[in-house]
């Protein structure tokens, strides 16, 4: 039986300064290597050994195995520091760092011990949104599918994949080596190639019972109250940092394409109509951030208590990740029509928008997520609860 070693308080360490700022001494890099990244559909040997420097795979991690376990507003800022360098970047580290994380979390030291036999470290990437099939066998279940939408697995150790068991119609996470995976790399996509976002199937492949958690849960066997949020709160507190580091870095480009263009003939960028625009933007991106923050210190604060999210908080969070990738969104529009022809040119701007288009068709901002919260707001559907992305009455 697997020992538990969790707390009921969130884990604020003293590390999340030192590794904030060694990811910020990452941009240079990141940037320069962005077109290779792209190039070659995955993370290149440089990025991945100054991520592992500066510990970026790390940070989802719980505390008693030596990880750093970000709160929520740590994470978010993290993820947000590399997505403004390289989209990519940031959305492989993103999914890396808290799938290995959660996996730890419910699975418990004992049995990723058990997986890693010896190995540094565990990674996993993978897919759950849309299950796959699992058959009941001895000590375990055989699951079988086929999964779109694996980032990062191309880096990883480990898959996690998300089944149906047939008998009990119970939702099962499991975790299994990489290598019983058939990857089928077919990432031809106009936005974030550089994350390989790759098939892959699994075809009756024995997993032991160990390794499988509820899809649902928020009990972790290691860590702290960040992981009581459960898989799609975590996911979306990913995405949320995603999305707000990518529109700042759009609004960056455009500001640097300003300064050049300023002063030459019949500019746009020095009509007042351009200021509005570009103060409009730069008031969007800027007013989602706050919302954002506020929503998960809120967030913080009842998981403090070692309480759950209440379903209206749970409604918050949704809303405020999907209303901060629609703000991105809406910078990338403003950007585009003020940049002219630069944004059609090969480039940072042409690149950083296409990665932008790529990112805010997540499931995790789908219109169904915003229906749902508009619905429980509305007190449409008082005695209802969130169950993933589903608003279920």
């Amino acid at each position: 039986m697997t020992e538990q070693l969790t707390r009921p308080g969130l884990h604020v360490g003293d590390e999340f300064d030192a590794i904030v700022a060694r990811l910020e001494a990452l941009d240079p890099l990141l940037r320069a290597e962005a077109d290779a990244v792209e190039a070659a559909g995955r993370l290149t040997p440089r990025v991945v050994e100054a991520l592992e420097d500066a510990r970026a795979f790390d940070i989802g991690m719980p505390a008693e195995l030596g990880g750093p376990e970000f709160t929520p507003r740590q994470l978010i800022r993290a993820v947000e520091t590399l997505s403004r360098a390289d989209a990519s970047t940031g959305w492989v580290v993103m999914a890396l760092q808290m799938i290995a994380g959660t996996t730890v979390a419910y699975l418990g030291a004992d049995t990723v011990a058990d997986m890693l036999d010896g190995s540094h470290r565990m990674l996993a990437a993978g897919q759950g949104t849309r299950p796959g099939r699992a058959r009941q066998a001895p000590g375990g279940y055989r699951v079988s599918g086929s999964w779109q939408f694996a980032s990062g697995l191309l880096h990883c150790t480990h898959v996690h994949t998300a089944a149906i068991v047939e008998e009990t119609g119970e939702a099962l996470v499991f975790t299994l080596p990489r290598e019983q995976a058939t990857l089928v790399e077919n990432w031809d996509v106009m936005g974030l190639r550089g994350t390989g976002s790759i098939d892959y199937t699994l075809d009756d492949v024995f997993v032991p019972a160990g390794r499988t958690y509820v899809a649902t849960t928020t009990e972790p066997l290691v860590g702290g109250a960040v992981y009581r949020c459960g898989l799609a709160n975590m996911a979306g507190i990913c995405h949320a940092g995603w999305a707000l580091g990518v529109g700042r870095r759009l609004l960056d480009e455009m500001a640097a394409l300003a300064a050049a263009k300023s002063g030459t003939y019949r500019a746009g960028v020095d009509t007042s109509e351009f200021h509005a625009a570009y103060a409009r933007a730069e008031a969007t991106l800027r007013a989602a951030r706050a919302w954002t923050t506020e929503v998960w210190a809120d967030n913080e604060a009842t998981l403090a208590t070692g309480s759950a999210l209440s379903t209206d908080q749970e409604t918050l969070t949704r809303l405020a990740l999907a209303s901060t990738t629609e703000a991105a969104l809406e910078v990338g529009q403003t950007v585009y029509r003020w940049a002219g022809t630069a944004a059609l040119r090969s480039g940072p701007l042409n690149r950083v928008f296409r990665d932008l288009h790529g990112g805010t068709q997540h499931v995790t901002s789908s219109p169904a997520v915003v229906q749902g919260a508009g619905k429980r707001l509305a007190g449409l559907a008082p005695d209802a609860r969130w169950v993933f992305l589903e608003l279920v009455e």
